[in-house]
């Protein structure tokens, strides 16, 4: 077995897992403060339900593909004869998590604009304070196809900013 591999595998689970936790209790905290105080997930309201997953499983498919260029950063950091120090290390990690979050602004923030334009007169969240599954349902499912279509350009953004060893060009 190779215990330094297996170190740094633990390491990288450990830390998925404590950041993914993290990362959705903030944006479920934020989310029920801003916009829905008097609602919780043990009423009645299954719109509400409905809506608060589907914000959990975005920022999940968000993270999947940012959770990679961060344990990469640490394998760079645990691997590289010039490794980074730790202070560059967080810096970095910070910096991919801040990209994920304003990406799942933005991305929310169109899907509201996008179901603002296509159903006027409609108020989504009145709507689903209301217990409107359907349009909770809908608004959901324009968020994931949204998510999903851009979380590779997220991805492959964050992965360009990864400081990978400098390599000669042989040609």
């Amino acid at each position: 077995m190779n215990k330094q591999l297996f170190t740094l595998a633990l390491f990288e689970t450990i830390l998925s897992i404590i950041i993914a936790v993290v990362i959705i209790y903030v944006s479920y905290s934020i989310l029920h403060r801003l916009f829905f105080k008097n609602l919780d997930l043990k009423g009645g309201n299954t719109a509400f339900t409905v809506f608060t997953g589907g914000i959990i499983l975005s920022i999940g498919l968000i993270l999947s593909e940012i959770l990679p260029s961060i344990t990469n950063i640490v394998r760079l950091a645990t691997t590289q004869e010039n490794s980074i120090d730790t202070g560059t290390l967080i810096q970095y990690s910070g910096l991919y998590l801040f990209i994920g979050f304003v990406a799942a602004v933005i991305i929310n923030a169109s899907v509201f604009f996008l179901f603002s334009l296509l159903t006027r007169g409609i108020n989504e969240f009145q709507e689903i304070k209301k217990n409107n599954v359907s349009v909770a349902i809908l608004v959901v499912a324009t968020l994931l196809s949204i998510t999903i279509l851009v979380k590779e350009s997220i991805a492959l953004l964050v992965s360009s900013l990864i400081p990978y060893p400098e390599v000669s060009n042989f040609l």
